[in-house]
């Protein structure tokens, strides 16, 4: 069974707006389609080491989050220019930076 597809833009508010009432630290990168935009998540440690996240529907159409280069951690300049490169491929991309010394996902469900 396949999750109803909420609009990428609505979806991402409401998260977003549930981490800064805990207090979590984000920037949004690149906005990009409201209602279909991949989400790319930078989760950074704030010392150079971060994760990159990006948001898919797995075989049973539920969200789910992969590691985008294939590491759960890599060097922040290593993750900078991937999501260079993303952004200039395609422009429907969101792309958020999160703060988060523990490298957690904060939509990890």
């Amino acid at each position: 069974m396949t999750q109803a597809r909420i609009p990428t833009g609505f979806w991402l508010e409401g998260r977003l707006r549930d981490l800064n009432a805990r207090g979590g630290a984000y920037y949004v990168l690149q906005r990009g389609d409201s209602q279909s935009g991949v989400i790319l998540m930078k989760i950074s440690d704030c010392a150079g080491i971060c994760r990159l996240l990006i948001q898919e529907r797995n075989l049973e159409g539920i969200l789910a989050w992969a590691d985008a280069l294939g590491e759960e951690k890599v060097e922040e300049s290593r993750a900078d220019a991937y999501i260079a490169r993303a952004r200039s491929r395609d422009p429907d991309l969101w792309v958020v930076e999160v703060e988060d010394r523990g490298l957690q996902n904060p939509f990890a469900e």
